[in-house]
């Protein structure tokens, strides 16, 4: 049940943007009654729609605006300790937002409460700080988790133009994340976790390559330089230090970081118009559709059992960022067919 969840977000990312470059895809219900009469992005839409639907109607807490680990909430002991999957579900929700707002004003309303009461949920931190000097309700010991909450709330900030979520993004990064940086030979860069005297020298892909992305949101935001100054020594820590030629990021490759790092490097570019950012951001996605060691018989391999939440959200991860570097028109029309012919085959 839980392999269904992750398999919504993933169809879901795919969808939400491929109307504006289906041009030659394999769409989807083409056999259904009168698709003759339909447009492909109409097909598209639809598919999408169902998909939107599906996810809420059946994974998520509508009075609180946040996700079940399974279907119906079956597996509530699950739900209770997830945290930072949170930020992905939501995601997909925000994507959809963006499609539909225009077009459908009541739908719109429906999700903008829903992002609503996820913000004032705190997204289902089971960590409760509060009494411990937590003012946000979202901290937790996990630096990549407050990444990825705030990353999806500066997604809703730029979706629905609410500042609220905004701040909350920069306050945790400002007083909570960005603090426990730590300099070295090495370069500087965030730990994973802020807890463990031994894992404050854990400097992981997982955390710095979501927080590169904060950082440049927060930049593309206010334009304070200190934000653009930390996303470039957090890509420069990268490159230097867990990067390697071929393309992957860490060793072994794992789809989802493969993906934050490339959005990363892929904002870092348009933020710079520096060209060597985006050509990593390249490297890094195509590595992951074309090795072995990312895919097992034309797709993405395996990451995780029934038993792990963290690994089957990993694709859900990486999907909407490949999404990004096709429809970005600064990215070479090579790896744009290449990547586009990898998710619509």
């Amino acid at each position: 049940m839980k392999r269904l969840f992750w398999a919504f977000a993933v169809i879901t990312f795919s969808l939400l943007a491929c109307s504006n470059e289906n041009e030659g895809a394999s769409f989807p219900d083409e056999n259904e009654n009168n698709a003759e009469t339909k447009t492909p992005e109409e097909i598209w839409a639809a598919a999408s729609d169902s998909c939107i639907s599906v996810l809420i109607d059946q994974f998520m807490d509508k009075e609180k605006g946040t996700f079940w680990a399974a279907v119906q909430n079956k597996l509530p002991s699950r739900t209770q300790y997830l945290y930072w999957q949170q930020a992905h579900a939501m995601d997909v929700l925000v994507y959809a937002y963006e499609r539909i707002k225009d077009k459908d004003p009541e739908r719109a309303a429906t999700y903008e409460n829903y992002f609503k009461l996820w913000f004032e949920n705190h997204a289902n931190n089971w960590y409760d700080w509060r009494g411990q000097g937590d003012e946000t309700g979202f901290l937790n010991e996990f630096i990549d988790d407050m990444a990825w909450i705030s990353s999806t709330m500066l997604h809703m900030t730029e979706a629905t133009g609410d500042d609220t979520y905004f701040n909350m993004a920069k306050k945790i990064y400002d007083t909570h994340m960005v603090t426990q940086g730590k300099e070295d030979e090495k370069g500087w860069a965030l730990p994973w976790k802020t807890t463990s005297p031994a894992d404050k020298d854990t400097r992981y892909i997982c955390t710095n390559a979501p927080a590169c992305v904060v950082a440049c949101k927060l930049y593309m935001k206010t334009k304070e330089p200190k934000y653009l100054e930390d996303a470039q020594k957090l890509y420069d820590f990268i490159t230097a230090n867990l990067m390697l030629p071929d393309g992957r990021v860490e060793e072994p490759p794992l789809t989802y970081t493969q993906g934050t790092f490339a959005e990363a490097a892929r904002l870092l570019y348009h933020i710079t118009e520096q060209r060597s950012y985006l050509k990593k951001a390249e490297t890094a996605v195509v590595y992951t559709i074309s090795s072995s060691r990312c895919v097992d018989k034309g797709l993405l391999r395996n990451e995780g059992s029934l038993d792990a939440d963290d690994g089957l959200i990993f694709k859900a991860v990486f999907i909407p960022y490949a999404v990004n570097l096709v429809l970005d028109e600064s990215t070479s029309y090579r790896t744009r067919e290449e990547v586009r012919n990898f998710l619509l085959p």
